[in-house]
């Protein structure tokens, strides 16, 4: 659905302290941008306002089809997915039904979200409570959610983050097959993505 994705001269404020102005980028299909830049510049702001979460001061997103622009409202509701930085799972839930939840909300089907808890390696941790998984385990359940709704573009918060060498290699293939199909990756980073990556600083404003 979503082909590419253009921010225009954006502006976002955060209470009375503007966290930055007139940021321009786009990110097209089969391409990953990493938002860089200090704590507190912006990066996680851009991606709500990104994925229709939070309403920006001045300029605009934009999102392309195959055949040309797309309505807004549907291009997040049928093609964006976005991974905080804190996943925002029910502790006292299992990771079976979060993930189910999560992955059907978006869109999967019962077999994929099957396959996708298989791929991070999943399977022996779903019936625990999220409550006991570590923050590696949950940042992997959250991947499968990805990974089962298989929407376009990918809003990515700090995605390595909690994750060890090896499950950031897994990371780094579910990422490559992402784009290789079409996708697109907008992620806020402090460690480089494991894919290539266009660098888009975003810094405080004058």
């Amino acid at each position: 659905m979503i082909a590419a994705l253009h921010v225009s001269d954006l502006s976002i404020s955060r209470g009375e302290r503007r966290l930055f102005a007139g940021l321009s980028f786009a990110v097209k299909a089969g391409e990953a941008a990493q938002l860089t830049g200090a704590n507190g510049a912006g990066k996680t702001s851009l991606l709500r306002a990104v994925a229709g979460l939070l309403r920006p001061d001045a300029g605009e997103v934009r999102f392309d089809g195959a055949g040309g622009p797309l309505d807004a409202g549907t291009a997040r509701s049928g093609g964006v997915q976005m991974l905080a930085h804190q996943e925002g799972f029910r502790p006292g839930r299992t990771a079976r039904a979060e993930l189910t939840f999560q992955a059907r909300w978006f869109g999967a089907s019962a077999e994929a979200v099957t396959a996708a808890a298989k791929r991070l390696d999943l399977v022996p941790l779903l019936d625990l409570e999220v409550r006991v998984l570590s923050a590696g385990q949950r940042r992997r359940l959250a991947l499968a959610s990805l990974v089962a709704a298989n929407r376009p573009l990918w809003l990515l918060d700090e995605p390595l983050a909690p994750l060890d060498a090896r499950r950031r290699a897994q990371a780094a293939e579910i990422m490559a097959e992402h784009l290789n199909g079409g996708g697109l990756i907008l992620a806020a980073v402090h460690d480089p993505l494991p894919v290539a990556a266009r660098d888009i600083v975003v810094g405080a404003a004058a």
